[in-house]
């Protein structure tokens, strides 16, 4: 009897037919591109070793760098006086009082529209920025590029420059690389504690926080902080770098939509450059350029290039419009004396126009998307500023008890029960007197005071005073409440200024039938 087993060896031991083995060779064929697909979409991550470039752009570079670090790390230390009971701190997010400093201005939790309009000015400025030449944030002012260019700038100071990198990482491990390597590490861990450090000092007052965390005695938070800020500048700045550009920032996928044929990006003249190749001499000594174009295939603005990329590709999504291989480009145009900008911000519109002959397609600055990021700028901008012009130095608040409603008393009146919330943003304190308006006959008292129809309260300076006060209505005027709901309000007027504002809420009593 034969069993399934040996029907099995004796299909295995028959030769195959040629449709059978070519069909196996065909799935062995797919089988291994699949693999080479899973190797590429896996592949591990390819050092790149960046040359430091010369030229106008790297100078724009390193001045926005200084700027921005003189700014980050300088802000918190800047002062601004305020009075004795506030803090003097220019810019301080001061989350123990919920208060926001910026300079002149105060922002209070209930003013958080004034950030939200910030920022939405912000995103817009942004918006605009791309709509003209592209990335330019990225490329300059970005803070993942400029402390990558401070990491990077570390890294060729310790291991010199690109083709040093590339040699020491490929030199067996001893003395000098290990020195080297840790130096390199150490620095980059002591930037990271100074971009950590700078942060916390936003949120206490800098120089006290200073002192406090180098002798120990800071609260446990700002060390938790500090090293969390450390660590996060570290590994994004110094070990990942590129790859938060790439994989980490949605950016690069958003700025596609704020651009057009119009805007100005880095890019390669192909009309100029190709065929491209070496250069080679004739017999005269001289380089014949009418049969070729001027690319030389140097590749020097791939070497100078932070996120690795060969500009000659056309747009892509890797490019932080930095222009570092405009500097790289322009330096070998000059050594084989080559008219400059063969790698130039350029739009388009206007390489489609060279294309086609025309060499005079003008720079479009002004159309129809930047216009209307201009004016939303500009609305958004009047809208902030009316709002700060409105704004009042003297806030009320009034919260009715829920639980109970009311509260009959024994003579036959109905007490309400509310929380008053009086806040003065002056810096100064201030004296207010507290007021009922619209309800005739009831009586006004505090906890702590006595009861009248008018008391004052005294508000220290840029304080919110919180009081406790009970509003009662006697049996006699119970008549002339007519509804179980009555609206009335609280008032409270500056004795000095005579500034005054007014808070409406709801007087609860029984209905008409359940009185007594």
């Amino acid at each position: 009897m034969t069993t399934v087993l040996d029907r099995r060896n004796d299909s295995a031991a028959r030769p195959k037919t040629a449709r059978a083995a070519a069909t196996d060779v065909e799935a062995h064929d797919v089988a291994a591109v699949n693999r080479a697909a899973d190797r590429q979409l896996y592949a591990s991550r390819q050092k790149i070793y960046p040359r430091l470039a010369h030229g106008r752009f790297r100078t724009v570079k390193w001045i926005v760098m200084a700027v921005a670090f003189a700014i980050y790390y300088g802000l918190p230390w800047l002062r601004w006086d305020r009075g004795p009971d506030l803090p003097d701190q220019a810019v301080l997010l001061d989350m123990a009082h919920n208060r926001f400093f910026f300079f002149f201005l105060e922002i209070w939790p209930q003013e958080f529209y004034f950030v939200t309009g910030l920022l939405v000015l912000a995103a817009l400025v942004l918006f605009l920025v791309t709509s003209v030449a592209g990335r330019v944030w990225c490329g300059y002012a970005c803070p993942q590029t400029v402390w990558t260019d401070l990491m990077v700038a570390v890294e060729r100071l310790w291991q010199g420059d690109r083709s040093a990198r590339i040699r020491l990482d490929k030199e067996p491990w001893g003395v000098r690389k290990v020195f080297l390597k840790t130096m390199t590490h150490v620095s980059w861990l002591l930037i990271g504690l100074l971009t950590g450090g700078a942060l916390v000092f936003y949120f206490r007052d800098a120089p006290t926080l200073a002192a406090e965390l180098a002798t120990g005695a800071a609260p446990a938070i700002a060390y938790l902080f500090l090293g969390i800020f450390a660590a996060t500048t570290y590994l994004l700045g110094g070990i990942a770098r590129e790859q938060v550009c790439i994989y980490m920032c949605p950016w690069p996928r958003i700025q596609g939509a704020m651009t057009d044929a119009h805007t100005l990006l880095v890019s390669y003249r192909a009309e100029r450059g190709e065929p491209r190749g070496p250069v080679r001499k004739g017999p005269d000594g001289l380089v014949d350029w009418s049969a070729r174009g001027d690319c030389i295939d140097c590749k020097a603005c791939v070497v100078v290039c932070p996120m690795g990329i060969d500009i000659r590709d056309g747009s892509q999504l890797e490019c932080i419009q930095c222009a570092l291989c405009i500097d790289a480009c322009n330096e070998i145009m000059d050594k084989i004396k080559r008219p400059r900008s063969l790698i130039a911000y350029d739009t388009i519109a206007k390489q489609e126009a060279s294309a086609r002959g025309i060499t005079h397609e003008p720079i479009q600055l002004l159309r129809p998307r930047t216009l209307l990021y201009f004016a939303m700028i500009s609305l958004v901008g009047v809208i902030m500023l009316v709002a700060l012009w409105n704004r009042t130095t003297l806030e009320l608040n009034i919260q009715h008890d829920r639980n109970p409603p009311f509260v009959r008393l024994s003579e036959g009146g109905i007490r309400n029960a509310y929380t008053v919330k009086i806040l003065n943003k002056l810096h100064e304190p201030r004296t207010f007197a507290l007021t009922l308006r619209d309800l005739p006959g009831a009586a006004l008292s505090m906890v702590g005071a006595n009861a009248g129809e008018a008391m004052q309260v005294t508000v220290p300076t840029n304080t919110l005073r919180e009081l406790r006060v009970f509003v009662t209505v006697p049996r006699e005027g119970l008549p002339k409440l007519r509804d179980a709901s009555t609206n009335f309000a609280f008032e409270v007027r500056d004795t000095n200024s005579g500034q005054m504002t007014r808070r409406g809420t709801l007087f609860q009593a029984p209905p008409q039938g359940e009185r007594p």
